[in-house]
């Protein structure tokens, strides 16, 4: 108990720990195989990432872009952080009794960022933090900024591919190696789109110096205060902890499968500089 000021190294210690070496050793050199192949896939290079960071969407486009993405993913993520949290409970009967709440320990620490706590400790030795300040809240104020109401929020009817993409994770919550595996996917390859959204948002002038854009992206963004990569690599270890060999072929089909819906959900996305073309000429 007297390990305290490195939570992160000492969860993954203990889920590391609680499983054979040998299957840590097979499902680590899964995950790394699974990792290179999601960072070969097309939706890496989509061009969208560079349409944003040119600012090519204009405000309109943009507020049209935040809706799909909001009814996509940022609505629904924790739903899938704490169905993760729960369903930790299917490690118990192959592992040593406890061996679930490391696996909980973990993911805590990306509910505490998309909660709105901060690292440290107040005045009075307690949790620093504030509601207002969780991810999905700032979002929303994302669409305040760019002009777009209650009532459009709540009458946006999202395309078909915003819908397939929230639902494909939705089916994953009863499962915990599956939920877990597309949590990482989220938290390494749409995170990709997090510098450019901004970038744009920026360009339709959404103050982008607070806010939902200044914790969202990786730790070596400069013009972030975010860790989704270290998310991203927790998510991972726990998967390493929950998968079997058996699962293998599976988790990786479903994985990149997440992948080409993200390229499409993308692609819809590019049509609205292709419709702004047409109405041009």
């Amino acid at each position: 108990m007297s390990q305290i000021d490195e939570p992160r190294q000492t969860a993954k210690a203990l889920i590391k720990a609680s499983i054979p070496p040998m299957l840590w050793d097979e499902n680590a050199s899964f995950v790394a195989s699974l990792r290179q192949s999601l960072e070969q896939h097309s939706i890496t290079t989509h061009p969208a990432i560079a349409a944003l960071n040119q600012g090519r969407f204009d405000k309109h486009q943009m507020q049209r872009i935040h809706l799909e993405y909001r009814y996509a993913i940022v609505q629904i993520f924790t739903d899938a952080l704490l169905a993760a949290q729960f369903q930790t409970l299917q490690l118990e009967p192959r592992l040593k009794p406890g061996s679930k709440m490391y696996a909980r320990f973990l993911l805590t620490l990306n509910d505490l960022d998309e909660f709105g706590f901060v690292p440290g400790v107040n005045r009075y030795g307690y949790y620093q933090g504030n509601p207002s300040g969780a991810h999905y809240p700032l979002f929303e104020g994302v669409l305040d900024e760019i002009g777009v109401s209650l009532e459009q929020r709540l009458q946006y009817v999202p395309t078909s591919i915003s819908c397939e993409v929230r639902k494909y994770l939705e089916d994953t919550y009863s499962d915990l190696c599956a939920v877990t595996s597309l949590l990482a996917v989220a938290e390494e390859e749409v995170v990709l789109f997090s510098a450019p959204l901004r970038e744009n948002s920026r360009c339709v002038g959404v103050e982008v110096s607070s806010g939902y854009y200044l914790c969202h992206g990786t730790s070596d963004d400069q013009l972030a205060q975010a860790c989704d990569d270290t998310h991203e690599d927790d998510l991972w270890y726990i998967v390493m902890q929950a998968i079997l060999p058996e699962r293998y072929s599976s988790i990786a089909e479903l994985c990149l499968r997440y992948c080409d819906l993200w390229v499409e959900f993308w692609d819809t996305q590019m049509s609205l500089l292709q419709e702004q073309l047409l109405v041009s000429v």
